[in-house]
């Protein structure tokens, strides 16, 4: 089992090869309290009551993406490759940047994987960048650019970073534009609001002892493809049993989700996999966004001690769900 220090190490090398030969320390003021965001070389950097919680990366990539991402007592939660190599992980999916946004088919073009002829998502400006004693906020613009260079749609992203002392909560709040003409988001299981996870949280292999549950009570692999409210992923790591669960909120299109939860890692949320899920009709799952309107989507993520009962996801997603967004 790979150690939280050696697993940080790993994380500051990957932020020194992204950053030059520069390595982003840790703050030197452990004291300063509430949710501090910084701008770092090629990153927006996370703390939370003086520890690093986690870095946005938004420069020169394939989307914006978060990294490290670590959880109470600084678990680390997500998969180090392929920003660095680390003992013990595989090499697979290598679009799988540890927790992310993006879909396998918008107008036809895919901005999930990294493979040759895939679009990107391409970051335009920060709107709001925010440090608070409560919370703090990342709000961006972005845009999707297929690989001939077209813009196919935009985007505004919202992070929201809360300072609590029980656990590591954050929310993303998504708007996709369909500023270029109709949209439409196609019937895939690659896709959609993503975590690639540690490595021991894996349900099998020589690492893994991982398991999931969701809002329906339906366990491990037979999760996959099925619609929930929310869905947990936790394992011991370090030798505390942490997790993570990531909420859909009631608010959202076609709630609740469908879940892409794999058990080598791979979790995600996704409502426009049909075809794959429940093996409908061939574009069953297509969403179409007309032309000069919009759509949005909002999620929590939850990092927590224990397994989903200690830990209260229940609870915890009641009161999410209660929470008013706009859309």
């Amino acid at each position: 089992m790979i150690s939280r220090l050696a697993l940080l190490l790993c994380s500051a090398l990957a932020i020194s090869s992204m950053n030059g030969s520069r390595v982003i320390a840790a703050s030197d003021d452990a004291k300063t309290s509430g949710v501090k965001i910084t701008e770092v070389g090629d990153v927006l950097r996370v703390e939370i009551n003086g520890e690093l919680f986690s870095e946005y990366h938004f420069k020169d990539v394939s989307r914006p993406f978060l990294y490290p991402v670590l959880g109470p007592d600084e678990a680390p939660l997500t998969r180090n490759w392929p920003m660095v190599n680390a003992p013990n992980e595989e090499h697979d999916h290598p679009h799988h940047r540890s927790l992310w946004y993006a879909h396998g088919s918008i107008n036809g073009h895919d901005f999930w994987s990294e493979e040759k002829g895939a679009g990107k998502t391409v970051h335009q400006k920060f709107i709001t960048v925010k440090s608070g004693e409560k919370q703090g906020v990342i709000q961006s613009s972005n845009k999707l650019v297929a690989n001939d260079g077209t813009t196919v749609a935009t985007d505004e992203r919202t992070w929201t970073f809360y300072n609590r002392p029980d656990a590591r909560v954050f929310d993303f709040a998504i708007t996709v534009h369909a500023s270029e003409g109709e949209l439409k988001f196609g019937d895939t299981k690659e896709g959609t609001m993503a975590m690639r996870l540690n490595e021991v949280m894996r349900l099998k292999g020589k690492t893994g002892h991982g398991h999931i549950i969701n809002s329906e009570g339906i366990k491990d692999d037979e999760t996959w493809g099925k619609r929930a409210a929310w869905c947990d992923y936790y394992a011991p790591v370090d030798g505390k049993v942490v997790g993570v669960a990531i909420f859909d909120h009631p608010a959202n299109p076609r709630h609740p989700t469908w879940w892409h939860v794999r058990d080598y890692g791979l979790f995600a949320a996704n409502p426009f996999g049909l075809h794959d899920f429940e093996k409908k009709p061939i574009g069953a799952g297509d969403l179409v966004v007309p032309a000069g309107k919009s759509i949005t989507f909002h999620y929590r993520f939850y990092c927590h001690r224990g397994d989903e009962k200690e830990a209260k996801v229940s609870e915890e997603y009641t009161a999410y769900a209660k929470s008013s967004v706009s859309n």
